[in-house]
């Protein structure tokens, strides 16, 4: 059963108040008290009675104290003032893509300011634009690409990796856009790291390029020739080699951008595996990059599949 919120006797008379407190996730400043016309004595009796409870100095929750992560997060954006938004690590965990930072709320305030407050890291960048701004879940945040180049400052580039790889998944920036965006976010921190990852993972090749490098690395595998673009169960497959039963399949990005194109993906490779075909995967960027590793992985799997040949 779900828990109740305590009943309270109403904050105030304005239907104006109490609208604005809901959709602040019940959060409210006493800047907004004062604009509506509450005293400083009004602000101080409703704190006595309970019907406000102080987060920060000059925010309150409204009738019940507990905080949950959203009001938290509201909580802290509205006492960085005007201009704040959750940014870093705290905006990845809004947005689903990464965890947050133990014990602290990152947010970022596009204006000069010296807020220090405790369990609140809040970072004066002024020259963060509106454009890189949104709303989510009616808390202000930094959009996903730009809350993907905040966390590149912040983690390893495997997590900043599985971060972009949820942002694509949950169909917030796919890595085309996000590549083409870092040319607007020049200069900024994270924006290497970000690249070098995109770089690599968006790494294509042409189809020519592609046969050209990959036939030599086939053959230094101990395979023979194999029929390219070849039609199998239905299927166009890159590379298919009959007599062993092993399709090889080049992705350009590792990221899949649509639920539509990873679950055709899925029915290929089960269809492929249900008529007893092996299939295996490799990136543009392994075959180009990483040919003794492509190589590896081709003999070990054809020698598997000669031995097991009747």
């Amino acid at each position: 059963m779900a828990e109740k919120k305590p009943t309270t006797e109403p904050l105030i008379r304005s239907s104006e108040a109490w609208a604005l407190a809901e959709k602040q996730h019940g959060i409210i400043t006493r800047r907004d008290l004062l604009s509506l016309g509450f005293s400083p004595a009004a602000i101080a009796h409703r704190i006595e009675r309970g019907r406000l409870h102080r987060i920060w100095r000059g925010v309150y929750a409204v009738g019940w104290p507990e905080l949950t992560r959203h009001r938290h997060w509201m909580a802290a954006v509205l006492a960085c003032g005007a201009g704040a938004a959750l940014s870093h690590r705290s905006a990845a965990a809004l947005w689903k893509i990464a965890e947050e930072a133990s014990g602290r709320i990152d947010v970022s305030v596009c204006r000069l300011s010296e807020h220090r407050l405790d369990g609140i890291l809040a970072r004066s960048r002024p020259s963060l634009e509106e454009t890189d701004l949104t709303v989510r879940e009616g808390i202000p945040v930094t959009n996903p690409i730009q809350t993907l180049i905040d966390l590149a400052t912040e983690l390893a580039p495997r997590r900043v990796e599985r971060a972009v790889n949820e942002a694509d998944k949950r169909d917030l920036v796919n890595p085309e856009q996000l590549r083409m965006e870092m040319k607007s976010h020049a200069g900024e921190p994270g924006v290497v790291l970000l690249r070098a990852i995109l770089d690599r993972d968006s790494f294509r090749l042409s189809d020519d390029e592609l046969e050209v490098i990959f036939r030599p690395i086939a053959a230094a595998a101990g395979l023979p020739q194999p029929d390219t673009k070849a039609w199998v169960n239905g299927f166009e497959v890159d590379f298919f080699w009959p007599d062993l039963g092993l399709v090889v399949e080049t992705d350009g990005l590792r990221y899949h951008r649509t639920p539509s194109a990873q679950a055709r993906d899925q029915i290929r490779d089960q269809t492929h595996t249900a008529a007893g075909l092996t299939t295996l995967r490799f990136s543009h960027h392994q075959i180009k990059h990483q040919p003794s590793y492509v190589k590896s992985v081709l003999s070990v799997t054809a020698n598997r599949l000669r031995r097991s040949s009747p």
